[in-house]
């Protein structure tokens, strides 16, 4: 058994060394709240032991986006974004640097109170103002780019609302040091060979040319449809840097870019998910011709009208997903509240933005190529879980065979 700090300097470890995996006089920039402060304080020095050329560190403060939102004259405001947030990130694209997010609120639910139609307003300005950075940085791995848990109190005590705000702060962690493979010595090698599951996993399932993938399971019967050249992805990625990085720290799923004109049936959504600081809880979907023709919720249908409103895009599908029980996230029983955390313990589907690197072919297309193999584009993305223990997922290829990928949950040969 590792002790807490122990564990928590192999988490940064593991973020610099296996995540961005900093090169010698790479820039390098990482962002997080001001809660955040110590974990980035670890992360900087790894970098730098790593070789960084400059660590710059961006703070934010979930309590600004708030006052914003609130106290904003003019909702035009919103829509702003200074030409100094895009210089940074282009630079780090014209020199292939290295970007650490880390994901988990100080207040998680600071925004889920305030009118949705202006927290997008401002969340859309802010993407399109980084739009190269989007297109060139993360969708053709112009940088090595990594997103990143860290606890906060409020945050653990959502997740163990039966423990006092302290205790639950250090169960979170605890979670999320086991997830990740850092509570063992040999985290780094962990990794490794959970890569190569991963990676071996995604060219299997590439290989097997599928046309459409079939969800069924308590209130979900849902067609996903895979055009020749949709390519899954898994593990880690490789940089222009030529080093393989991780984006996402923990990553359990293999995924691709569907058709989205096809998309076909309904969807029972198995876990909450936010959007823009509020929960989405018991969300029902169906789709019909490709897009959104009906929705219900529990808790947060507001929120979800106004996001898929957001452009056209975003009544689309953008990705296909799929995840087995095996997740240690999934293993662990718990809902995370965290999309980067929930997304990794179930099969899921996502509205908006699709990836063009999942298409063979795809960085090169132009528009008109793009729109022919149904890839979407949208300014939005985001993840929506659509499995359990009681999904079942069948492939059914190109050439007419049916195959199942995961029964009960459960991964099939030869995909374990």
């Amino acid at each position: 058994m590792l002790d807490f700090e122990t564990k928590m300097n192999n988490y940064a470890e593991l973020l610099v060394r296996h995540g961005m995996n900093i090169q010698e006089g790479q820039l390098v920039n990482l962002t997080g709240e001001l809660f955040h402060r110590d974990l980035l304080n670890k992360v900087a020095h790894q970098a730098y032991l790593a070789g960084a050329k400059h660590v710059n560190v961006d703070f934010v403060d979930p309590f600004h986006a708030h006052l914003r939102v609130l106290h904003s004259v003019n909702p035009e405001f919103l829509e702003y974004a200074p030409d100094f947030s895009p210089a940074k990130f282009n630079q780090l694209v014209d020199t292939n640097g290295a970007v650490l997010r880390l994901q988990g609120s100080e207040e998680p639910t600071i925004l889920a109170d305030l009118p949705p139609k202006a927290i997008n307003a401002m969340q859309l300005s802010s993407r399109k103002s980084l739009k190269r950075y989007y297109d060139e940085g993360v969708s053709k791995s112009q940088v090595q780019w990594t997103v990143a848990g860290a606890a906060t109190p409020k945050w653990a005590k959502r997740i163990f609302p039966e423990l006092d705000e302290e205790q639950a702060y250090i169960a979170l962690w605890n979670e999320i040091f086991h997830i990740c493979r850092v509570d063992k010595p040999d985290f780094l090698q962990a990794w490794q060979t959970h890569d190569r599951k991963l990676q071996h996993r995604a060219l299997k399932l590439t290989e097997l040319k599928i046309k459409e993938l079939h969800f069924t399971g308590p209130g979900t019967d849902f067609k996903v449809y895979l055009t020749p050249k949709a390519r899954f992805r898994g593990g880690s990625d490789t940089g222009a840097r030529q080093v393989p990085y991780q984006c996402n720290i923990p990553t359990e799923e293999c995924f691709t870019t569907p058709d989205f004109r096809l998309t076909t049936g309904k969807i029972r959504v198995t876990r909450p998910f936010p959007i823009n600081g509020k929960l989405i809880v018991g969300l029902k979907v169906e789709f019909k011709n490709g897009e959104i023709t009906h929705f219900d919720a529990d808790v947060g249908k507001e929120t979800f009208a106004a996001y898929i409103k957001s452009d056209e895009g975003a009544l689309r599908l953008g990705e296909v997903a799929l995840v087995g029980i095996d997740s240690p996230i999934y293993q662990s029983g718990r809902v995370f509240e965290e999309i980067l955390y929930d997304e990794n313990a179930a099969c899921h589907v996502a509205i908006g933005s699709a990836y063009k690197f999942c298409l063979e072919g795809g960085e090169k297309m132009s528009p008109e190529e793009l729109a022919a193999v149904g890839c979407n584009i949208s300014n939005v993305h985001t993840d929506m879980m659509i499995s359990d223990e009681n999904t079942d997922v069948t492939a059914t290829t190109h050439s007419g065979k049916t195959i199942p990928l995961l029964i009960k949950g459960c991964w099939q040969e030869p995909f374990l």
